[in-house]
């Protein structure tokens, strides 16, 4: 398994890409619980604390499709790192003015969301040319991606806590921010984010929704979002039911594990057949992992069932990046890798909200049949949408090899009825 992520990682520029984006995507990452740390340590309640976290992320949720779209328009330095700078100095303003003064507190959160450079949906476009187009390494660099997420989610909370431990909450607002911009500084001055232009794309305001089989993924991915949002809360509320918060923190590990080692299972194997119809039958595995949490036994068991909940998790992220590289209209696959990051985000917000009702409603087995209900809905997409999600929006479409290249330069080139360059 190992062998086929080293072959991955041995091409020219794919560990620096891979790396500089999970450093790059630090602030994003840990956002919530450094905003929620910093405005506890700042003497401000636990409602203004979730509520500028609320904010931070919708604010994130909006402005990653945006920026995702400048990208396709304009390159990927030229929004990148300005991005990156001005989300840090939203966090700075916020770690500086503290919440005093709530309407500067809220405005430096939320330009600090809305400024989050899509550098996520940016690896995803760059690794055509990094891997010279070959199918089969893309496909794998995707599930090295998914996995990689895995990682970064579960060592980036560490981090913020030993920070804040060590010096402050203040110092951890900084210290990552700072971080995540010399992390897209890494990515920006590399040669092929540097030399990657978008095909040409039709102008429509639309952009990449336009896209059929799109809005069918997106549509079942906001219920994956769902259903693992739920799992955050439900999961608390077990943990009070055992008396322990240390219950809660195993069964998030153990979620973490599972969907660790599904992803690495995933993207170490070729696979037959059409990316569509595997992710229904993902998608329909990860729905049935998830219907057994309902039973809550004892916390060993749990244990035991949240990694099975997550081991189809990441298998499922990796395969819907090849979808959407199939689903999305020529000229726009960093926005259409945003708008699934968006998606699948605010689905996780609002299976957070719907869970907490639920428990209060039923109890725990009601929060973590939210997920199941999520998963079940996510399937029912898939399979309701199937006809549309069979007839990808596009021919391959490779924008962005190597500068110089003889594709590149038939890539820049104005086709009738289509826009390049940085446009509106």
């Amino acid at each position: 398994m190992a062998a086929g992520y080293a072959d991955i990682l041995r091409a020219p520029h794919a560990a620096r890409l891979l790396a500089g984006t999970l450093v790059g995507r630090l602030p994003n990452a840990t956002g919530h619980i450094a905003i929620v740390l910093f405005t506890r340590a700042e003497g401000g309640s636990y409602t203004l604390a979730g509520a500028l976290a609320a904010v931070y992320g919708l604010a994130t949720a909006v402005g990653q499709p945006l920026l995702g779209r400048a990208v396709d328009l304009c390159g990927q330095p030229r929004v990148q790192f300005p991005a990156a700078v001005v989300s840090a100095l939203g966090m700075l303003l916020l770690a500086v003015a503290g919440v005093a003064s709530l309407p500067l507190a809220y405005a430096a959160v939320a330009v600090a969301g809305l400024f989050t450079p899509p550098l996520e949906g940016g690896l995803r476009a760059l690794w055509p040319s990094v891997l010279d187009d070959r199918e089969d390494r893309v496909h794998r660099a995707y599930a090295m991606d998914a996995v990689a997420q895995e990682i970064m989610f579960t060592v980036g909370p560490l981090l913020v806590t030993l920070l804040v431990a060590l010096a402050s909450p203040a110092a951890a607002l900084l210290v990552i921010n700072a971080v995540g911009v010399l992390g897209a500084l890494s990515v920006v001055l590399s040669e092929p984010s540097r030399a990657w232009r978008s095909a040409p794309r039709e102008a429509h305001w639309l952009g990449a929704l336009r896209s059929p089989g799109l809005l069918a993924l997106l549509g079942s991915f906001f219920f994956v979002g769902l259903a693992l949002g739920s799992i955050t809360v439900a999961g608390v509320a077990y943990a009070d039911d055992h008396g322990s918060q240390a219950v809660y923190g195993w069964l998030m590990a153990a979620l973490g594990l599972g969907a660790l080692a599904g992803g690495v299972y995933y993207g170490a194997r070729q696979w037959a057949g059409p990316a569509e119809r595997r992710l229904r039958f993902i998608v329909a595995l990860l729905a049935l992992g998830y219907l057994p949490l309902v039973l809550t036994p004892a916390p060993l068991a749990m244990t035991g069932l949240a990694a099975l909940a997550g081991l189809f998790l990441a298998p499922a992220i990796a395969c819907a990046f090849i979808v959407v590289d199939r689903h999305a209209p020529r000229g726009t696959v960093t926005e259409a890798f945003s708008w699934l990051v968006t998606t699948f985000g605010v689905g996780a917000a609002v299976g957070t909200a719907a869970a907490g009702p639920a428990v209060e409603l039923g109890g725990t087995a009601w929060g973590f049949a939210v997920a199941g209900a999520g998963g079940i809905a996510a399937l029912l997409v898939l399979t309701a949408t199937q006809q549309v999600l069979a007839a990808p929006a596009r021919a391959k479409d490779r924008a962005g090899p190597v500068a110089g290249s003889a594709e590149n330069d038939r890539s820049g080139a104005a086709e009738p009825g289509f826009s390049t360059g940085c446009e509106a």
